[in-house]
């Protein structure tokens, strides 16, 4: 891993989905501080204006553009307008996500299972289709998509979820393929329970557990890869068990 402070990054632009809380956070503020200028994607603007503040005060470069990742045309939009800003385009992660997790399969209303796929799957294509075109012109970029362990193992109860992230493997071993010829590379992170604001999982020891900063850490050691290789996966857990 390459010098992981203040300039590692410098001159870089980043986008970050899912960046008003939790893991998007962190990684925003992560790559932030080590020099690049984060574009914070997500939903609520509200949300990432606290993200942007946080890495302001920090002294780090930020914008805000809304987005949402179910809808091409939003992120096509903000893919013109990063284009139109920056005129480049150095790393993407793909982080928003959402999840369903309580009845079996069988019980599951169909609008649940459209909603965790086309945000979890469909929306990271959508992204890929959107922004992998600038760095395909610049011949460089990381792409970088945060995954679950929940993709590698069974997860009763939790199916539909289960099902986005082992397609989002896969979509990222595929694409990695597709872009490699570009010096473009694609790489996933698999983490486990992660303790958020979002996903606080009642009962366990959150000291033990995987914090937001663990997973951004992953993606910063990703983004510092020396140029003639990459780390196509990594797989995140707790060094005790929660």
């Amino acid at each position: 891993m390459k010098d992981a402070g203040t300039s590692a990054l410098a001159g870089q632009i980043a986008v970050v989905t899912g960046a008003g809380r939790g893991i998007g956070a962190a990684i925003a503020s992560a790559l932030a501080a080590m020099g690049a200028r984060v574009v914070l994607c997500g939903r609520t603007r509200a949300a990432l204006e606290t993200t942007a503040g946080s890495i302001q005060n920090g002294g780090g470069r930020c914008a805000v553009m809304e987005c949402d990742v179910v809808d091409l045309r939003s992120v096509e939009s903000v893919a013109e307008r990063v284009d139109r800003t920056f005129g480049r385009l150095d790393i993407l992660v793909n982080n928003a996500g959402v999840g369903t997790f309580g009845p079996p399969l069988h019980q599951l209303d169909p609008d649940d299972w459209d909603r965790v796929l086309n945000t979890n799957l469909r929306g990271v294509y959508y992204c890929i289709r959107s922004f992998a075109p600038l760095m395909i012109r610049a011949r460089s970029g990381h792409i970088v998509n945060i995954s679950s362990l929940a993709g590698k193992n069974a997860l009763a109860n939790g199916a539909s979820y289960s099902a986005s992230k082992w397609g989002l493997n896969g979509l990222t071993y595929s694409v990695a393929e597709e872009l490699r010829a570009h010096n473009i590379r694609v790489s996933v992170i698999c983490p486990g329970s992660v303790h958020t604001e979002f996903s606080p999982h009642t009962g366990r020891n959150a000291d033990k557990m995987l914090q937001a900063s663990d997973v951004a850490h992953a993606v910063a050691m990703i983004v510092t890869q020396a140029p003639q290789s990459f780390a196509s996966e990594i797989l995140l857990r707790p060094t005790q068990k929660p």
